[in-house]
């Protein structure tokens, strides 16, 4: 308990250094004058504010090798706090499930750190990791498995072992996966309680199709369909040495730190085929379509409308983000015309986003009074019409430019950042300099690009339109948008 309480106290002042470090880079301590004299200052306009130019991004010194069963490692060396984090992407993900077995990827996923090992029961586990301080998680997204470690440097030797075992000998207890299972359904049970969620949930349904490995969700039956066999199967079939980046970064020499990954995996061999993973595609499902979810007690409507979109990899991907810039956010087009001088909206937003491996989405929407919903649509789609055929102004292009820009540098705020992104990029095949292509590309877009991209990608004939909300309260109705309305019945929703 003592040792707990000792860690819990080094943990607490690091986090006052990092704040204290951080109030004086913000306030010039200690350059405070003396005595300490309240003047006022007659505030400048925002216009005269000077700002020194952001520093050129310097990615930190790393390596990269493999060990002879396949694992590749990245180490980055970062002495500034006595700390050391492991991150391991998985080539495996929830696409790669079968459809009755939907739910089969997460539950691997958390039984895989929630049910212990074969040397350490999930009790044992735990505490051995509270005495330290330390902590080890893991889960599997749609598109990849992730594992993650962080501890003070001087445990090192413990938790890396049993990080170790986590990833090669997961022991899935069953009172865990009963446990797990039925954390599932409550999340099940509760899920329709938020509209933004089943806005956000359903749209992806509509995009993509309700069977689609992209928007498929859990159901209670799905889960029963999975036991314990199961996991452990998925776990055997994708969990391997070969299927793995691991990258650690923190206070290490990076030797010694090669000897203790050496000892940890090198061992580590899987027999069985590795398998083949091919990536499900993507398509869109519906066409220029009205859909609703009705809540008769609501008085606001959540509304999303949109369509596929497109990878990271899209050579227009720079001049789309520029558009994007130009479309959304504070003081974007959005914002200044729907929600500022229409007060049509609480909220609004319109995201071209793109994925690593498949197909995003665009997709524009917000919130509004039940009785503004129609006029609300309305006005998001002038705007995108309004984009697609008349010319940005320098200043838009400028303005949107320079935020990308300027907030460039917050991807590199520390090394495991950039850590991070270099092991993405290679998990997804990307060049490691693809952020820098980027950046340039970016600075090269002119307004022309961004006319001739909006033109396109934004597809005003397949924009599929969701609302969630009261249509009695809706002035006009809602069918004013087009004739037909689809409800979806969130009892069964597989469209």
């Amino acid at each position: 308990m003592l040792k707990t309480i000792n860690k819990t106290i080094t943990w607490i002042g690091l986090v006052l250094f990092v704040t204290i470090i951080a109030i004086a880079v913000r306030f010039g301590y200690p350059e405070i004058p003396y005595p300490l004299i309240a003047t006022a200052e007659t505030p400048k306009h925002y216009t005269e504010l000077e700002f020194p130019p952001l520093p050129e991004i310097q990615l930190p010194e790393y390596i990269r090798y493999e060990l002879d069963n396949g694992m590749v490692v990245y180490l980055v060396e970062d002495r500034d706090l006595p700390l050391i984090r492991g991150t391991a992407f998985i080539s495996t993900g929830s696409r790669f499930e079968p459809s009755d077995k939907v739910g089969l990827a997460e539950l691997t996923g958390t039984l895989m750190r929630s049910g212990g090992t074969k040397s350490h029961p999930p009790e044992k586990l735990n505490f051995i990791l509270e005495q330290n301080a330390a902590s080890i998680e893991t889960g599997i997204s749609i598109t990849l498995g992730k594992a993650a470690f962080n501890t003070l440097t001087e445990d090192i030797d413990t938790v890396l072992p049993l990080f170790a075992e986590v990833l090669q000998e997961p022991a899935f207890a069953s009172p865990q996966l009963e446990l797990a299972k039925t954390q599932q359904r409550g999340a099940i049970a509760r899920r329709n309680d938020d509209p933004q969620n089943i806005t956000t949930r359903e749209f992806n349904k509509l995009i993509y199709g309700g069977d689609s490995p992209y928007a498929r969700t859990v159901e209670y039956e799905t889960l029963d369909n999975i036991s314990r066999q199961d996991i452990i199967d998925f776990y055997q079939q994708y969990v391997r040495p070969e299927n793995i980046i691991l990258g650690i970064v923190g206070d290490f020499d990076t030797q010694e730190m090669q000897t203790k990954i050496a000892s940890a995996f090198a061992e580590w061999k899987v027999i069985t085929p590795q398998p083949k993973l091919t990536i499900p595609s993507a398509t869109q499902k519906h066409n220029s379509s009205v859909f609703l979810i009705e809540r008769p007690d609501s008085t606001q409507s959540n509304v999303m409308l949109g369509h596929l979109g497109d990878t990271f990899k899209n050579p227009d991907y720079a001049a789309l983000s520029v558009m994007n810039g130009v479309l959304n956010g504070f003081g974007g087009r959005l914002f200044d015309e729907v929600r500022s001088r229409q007060g049509l909206a609480y909220s609004v937003y319109g995201l071209w986003s793109p994925n690593y491996d498949y197909p995003g989405k665009f997709a524009s929407g917000g919130q509004t009074q039940s009785a503004t919903t129609v006029p609300f649509i309305q006005a998001i789609l002038q705007e995108i019409e309004r984009l697609r055929t008349n010319t940005i102004s320098e200043e838009e292009l400028a303005k949107a430019k320079e935020s990308i820009l300027n907030s460039f540098v917050f991807n590199f705020q520390n090394p495991s950042q950039t850590l991070s992104r270099l092991m993405r990029y290679e998990y997804f095949d990307y060049p490691q300099d693809f952020i820098f292509q980027y950046q340039d590309q970016v600075k090269a877009t002119t307004i022309e690009d961004i006319q001739r991209v909006a033109q396109k990608y934004l597809q005003p004939e397949q924009i599929v339109t969701l609302v969630v909300g009261n249509s009695a309260e809706m002035n006009p109705a809602l069918k004013s948008l087009r004739g037909e309305i689809e409800k979806i019945d969130l009892v069964s929703t597989n469209y």
